[in-house]
């Protein structure tokens, strides 16, 4: 079941059942449904539902928008959610790249300067895997096969490079920096300072992403609504990881998943059970009943 994220466990059970009335009649107002997918739509085994693709298609009877916001390669998400992708809209690369409908809404690239200033900072970080991620393809170099292998799930349509010397011929639209033992502690300390100026952002356990400081989830989902004049009291959204607070801050509807960062946890003004217990289908069960 899912709780408003202020509740703590002396709070009166009626209390909860009065709460849970309150938001499963407002329910109904909800056009815009936008979910995470490692760590929230997808489970542990980087699997989408049977039941889910189930409640897509009552979703779609309703004219209820969906969208897929996650910072995995276009090609990748288009894979795990093939039998949909004509129906929905996909936020890849943690905005950088919108595809809707199965045609591109925006892009915001990397200056080639830039670029490569990036690729030369993230060079002198002691043992990172960089991914350049392209429009097109993934690119890393080919002394890197142990990455290939971590990140063959994320990064689908990838080239391997000699070198970084010279940018592949490719919109850049961000780099994605790996570190086996955490990106928190091994990564980002080597990166905060550039956080006021580009879109620095640790986006899973292993990973910082650097990006155009307009470049978050939470942008592409604001231009989303307002291309279908939809408004944030009418939007639902999942999340899990630190690049998804932008993005649940569009939406009234928020929902932390149990596996949640405490930060993601902090903001979203719901929370749902963990990616393995089905959270998002849980809450789109009681979203299908108010319909």
């Amino acid at each position: 079941m899912f709780i408003f994220r202020t509740f703590k466990s002396k709070v009166l059970d009626k209390d909860k059942i009065n709460v849970l009335k309150k938001v499963k009649m407002e329910l109904s107002k909800v056009k815009l449904v936008v979910t995470d997918m490692d760590g929230t739509l997808l489970n542990s085994k980087h699997e989408v539902s049977d039941l889910f693709f189930k409640q897509f298609e009552e979703l779609k009877k309703h004219q209820i928008k969906f969208v897929a916001a996650s910072g995995r390669q276009y090609h990748s998400i288009l894979e795990k959610l093939k039998p949909i992708v004509k129906d929905i809209t996909i936020v890849a690369e943690n905005g950088a790249y919108v595809v809707e409908n199965g045609k591109e809404l925006f892009s915001n690239a990397f200056q080639r300067e830039d670029a490569i200033k990036f690729l030369k900072i993230a060079q002198q970080i002691p043992d990172v895997y960089i991914v350049l991620a392209g429009k097109e393809k993934a690119y890393y170099l080919d002394t890197d096969l142990e990455l290939v292998k971590l990140v063959s799930e994320y990064y689908s349509e990838y080239e391997l490079l000699d070198n970084f010397n010279e940018l592949p011929n490719d919109a850049i639209l961000k780099l994605a920096l790996y570190h086996p033992r955490g990106s928190e502690k091994h990564i980002y300390p080597y990166l905060k300072h550039l956080a006021g100026d580009w879109q620095v952002k640790v986006s899973g356990e292993f990973w910082v992403d650097i990006a155009l400081k307009t470049n978050h989830k939470g942008n592409a989902i604001a231009r989303i609504q307002q291309e279908l004049s939809i408004t944030e009291q009418e939007t639902m959204a999942f999340g899990d990881y630190q690049n998804d607070i932008e993005m649940l801050k569009k939406a009234t509807y928020s929902f932390a998943m149990e596996n949640a960062h405490p930060d993601v946890l902090t903001t979203a003004n719901y929370k749902t059970v963990s990616n393995d217990a089905h959270g998002v289908e849980e809450v789109l069960g009681r979203l299908l009943q108010q319909l």
